[in-house]
């Protein structure tokens, strides 16, 4: 662990600031509590010109020979964005070690941009073992090098020997910003009773658009949105190759409902359907995986005899509206009557 920092990384770190007024948009970070937000806090003093903070991170190994060469080798530099990867740890004689992919992209003051990837490897101490002064986590030594991978692709799989990360479920994580985008005001943060929402249900569906074509998949994820005394709401969306993800939308008919006198205790006259929406919400609802079909049932109140259903059925690569069932009658039976019924696969 007594390498010293190869020249290449001092090049890296010295690609990157000196407007004082780029410098002081960036907000104080000095977070050592673990090794990747250790990373992300050197490249916050490096923007912030505050050099001696940036010096410090660094443990026995400094990056150059001394702090005056390493100052000055941010002049002509704008800015400087860094990004970590998996992080690696192996415990050795009272420390551990810590491997950080880390990639960034330096902006001169002439508009120039470099991008640097490779790893650095930090070294925190047996913090109980310890005496005054205390020793935090530090760079123990790391080697960057220009690459010619753009910024947002250069963070390595992972360093030496360690693990490969998790391969990124990228249409899960597209179908969660959306969600987030278009729901994270709307819909309930906790469950009922304070619980995490948790991941949302996440299904496959393969199927044969035709006898001629290859076998397709089609994801599909059902997020929690919000509960009621006696409803819950969930927002759905599908992934493909060819469209990317987006949201479902659910075809509903309109109803036109009769009640004798108007009273809606009173004697059920008619239900009629006299056109079609999209709901973007369905309520009590899930996903049948022997079926492949969706399914809602909407309570009009707690006890159940008023209530509406659908079944949205696979086919063709989306769901159609298949069958809707309106129980309108608040008489305290459930005898629902089916006013859509296309029932039947094609």
């Amino acid at each position: 662990m007594k390498d010293v920092l190869t020249p290449t990384l001092a090049l890296a770190l010295s690609g990157a600031l000196s407007a004082s007024a780029l410098a002081a948009e960036a907000p104080y970070l000095d977070n050592r509590s673990d090794p990747a937000a250790l990373v992300s806090s050197l490249y916050n003093a490096i923007n912030r010109q505050e050099y001696a903070r940036a010096w410090d991170y660094f443990g026995d190994t400094k990056p150059a020979k001394d702090f005056e060469t390493f100052a000055k080798g941010f002049e002509g530099t704008a800015s400087v964005e860094a990004a970590t990867g998996s992080v690696s740890e192996e415990g050795a004689a009272g420390s551990v070690f810590f491997s950080v992919p880390v990639a960034i992209r330096a902006t001169g003051t002439d508009g120039s941009e470099k991008v640097f990837a490779g790893c650095y490897t930090l070294r925190q101490l047996n913090a109980a073992a310890q005496e005054p002064p205390f020793t935090p986590i530090r760079i123990d030594k790391g080697a960057l090098k220009p690459t010619s991978e753009t910024f947002e692709n250069a963070v390595p799989a992972s360093c030496g020997d360690g693990p490969l990360p998790p391969q990124k479920d990228t249409a899960l994580e597209e179908a969660k910003k959306l969600f987030a985008a278009s729901y994270g005001k709307q819909c309930d943060q906790t469950r009922p009773g304070g619980d995490p929402i948790g991941e949302p249900d996440s299904y496959a569906i393969r199927y044969k658009p035709d006898e001629s074509s290859n076998e397709s998949e089609v994801r599909l994820f059902r997020f929690f949105c919000s509960m009621g005394a006696y409803n819950e709401d969930a927002v759905y969306y599908v992934a493909t190759d060819v469209d990317g993800v987006k949201q479902l939308q659910f075809a509903s008919p309109e109803l036109d409902i009769h009640y004798e006198n108007n009273d809606s205790d009173g004697k059920l006259e008619a239900v009629n359907v006299i056109g079609f929406r999209t709901d973007d919400r369905l309520v009590n609802s899930g996903y049948d995986e022997a079926s492949h079909t969706i399914t809602s049932h909407a309570k009009w109140r707690g006890v159940g005899d008023a209530s509406s259903s659908g079944t949205w059925l696979f086919r063709n690569g989306t769901f159609s509206l298949v069958q809707f069932d309106v129980d309108a009658s608040y008489d305290g039976e459930i005898n629902p009557e089916t006013v859509v019924d296309y029932n039947t696969a094609p």
